[in-house]
């Protein structure tokens, strides 16, 4: 892990994009978010089954893509101190199937931001999931409030 200083609201400027480390997806990703999602189709679980279909083998789960956005963000210096929660996801978009295998790069561009109240502000984050050949796997927009370095009042 990375050591960074915060990144707090008054920090973060609209059109600057963070970069989370890589993530290459293996068997055991897809085996646990079958457990936690209850998501058994084999698509996802048969090797067999998947080698029918167009993809011609197993594809990970679709809000794979979504958990691993949000949880990659946290790799990212300086928010771990300063992000309080997440306030929605909206517009998510499927691009490109992520496979066993794929290394995945997450970039985050902030697009938006605004002062919510003493001490929080919002900012909003359009996460792109990119693989190594630099296909656009998954896509879409997420809030999250975030700390201001001071209070100030709205």
């Amino acid at each position: 892990m990375n050591v960074a200083e915060p990144l707090y609201y008054e920090d973060v400027a609209v059109g600057t994009t963070y970069v989370a480390p890589n993530r290459i997806i293996v068997e055991e990703d897809l085996q646990l978010f079958t457990k936690i999602s209850g998501d058994d189709h084999p698509m996802h679980t048969s090797e067999n089954y998947a080698r029918s279909t167009p993809f011609g083998r197993r594809i990970a789960h679709g809000p794979f893509g979504i958990a691993l956005a949000i949880g990659q963000f946290g790799r990212i210096p300086g928010f771990r101190e300063t992000a309080i929660a997440m306030t929605d996801v909206r517009d998510w978009r499927f691009k490109a199937p992520i496979f066993i295998g794929d290394v995945i790069t997450t970039e985050v561009i902030i697009t938006n931001k605004e002062l919510r109240r003493s001490g929080v502000g919002l900012i909003e984050r359009h996460f792109k999931l990119l693989k190594a050949d630099g296909t656009l796997a998954q896509e879409g927009i997420s809030g999250m409030l975030i700390a201001c370095r001071k209070k100030t009042s709205t």
